[in-house]
C-alpha cells in the first residue's frame, strides 16, 4: 500500500480487500514467473516445468492418490493431469499402483527420486522465502503464516459453497 498508514486505518474494508487482492496479484507474479522457476530447475537439478513441479509437490505431501482426485484438488482438468503425470512417470518421480479399495482403479504414488527432488525443491523455495523475509520477527512471521492459512482456509469453503 503506498501509505505510510497501517492497512484499516481509515480505509473500508472494500479498499483493504482489494489491496490485500493487489499484493496476492504481485506475489503470485513474483513466484511463479518463468526466470524464477528457471532457477530453481537449474539450482535443484529437476528438470520439470512449473505445472509438473506443482504436481510432484502435492503428491510428496500426501498420501498415494488417483488421478482424478488430484486434478479435483489442483481444480484442473483431468487430462491436464494426465499428461503432467505421464512426464512425472518417464522422468521416475511417481509410479502408479493398482488401488486397494478397487481393483480396477490406479492410485498415483511418489517415488523415492520423486520425494527427493519435491525435497531439493522445497529446500530451494524456503530457502529464497527465507531470505526475502529475514527482517521480519519470528511474531510477524507467525502472524503471517496463521493468517495466510486462515484465508486459504475461507477460499477453499467459499468456493465449496459456491460449487454446490
Amino acid at each position: 500500500m503506498p501509505t505510510d498508514q497501517p492497512m484499516g486505518a481509515g480505509s473500508s474494508a472494500a479498499e483493504d480487500v482489494a489491496e490485500i487482492e493487489r499484493a496476492l496479484t504481485r506475489v503470485a507474479h513474483l513466484i511463479t514467473r518463468p526466470r524464477r522457476h528457471d532457477h530453481v530447475k537449474v539450482v535443484t537439478g529437476v528438470p520439470l516445468d512449473r505445472a509438473a513441479v506443482i504436481i510432484l509437490r502435492l503428491l510428496a505431501e500426501s498420501d498415494a492418490l488417483r488421478p482424478g482426485e488430484l486434478a479435483a484438488r489442483l481444480q484442473v482438468e483431468a487430462p491436464h493431469v494426465t499428461r503432467q503425470l505421464q512426464r512425472l512417470q518417464r522422468a521416475g518421480y511417481v509410479s502408479r499402483v493398482a488401488d486397494p479399495c478397487d481393483r480396477r482403479a490406479q492410485l498415483v504414488q511418489v517415488t523415492a527420486a520423486g520425494r527427493q527432488a519435491a525435497a531439493r525443491i522445497r529446500e530451494v523455495t524456503s530457502a529464497a522465502m527465507r531470505d526475502a523475509l529475514a527482517d521480519w520477527s519470528p511474531q510477524e512471521l507467525h502472524l503471517l503464516a496463521g493468517q495466510f492459512h486462515r484465508m486459504v482456509d475461507d477460499f477453499l469453503a467459499y468456493i465449496a459453497d459456491e460449487e454446490r
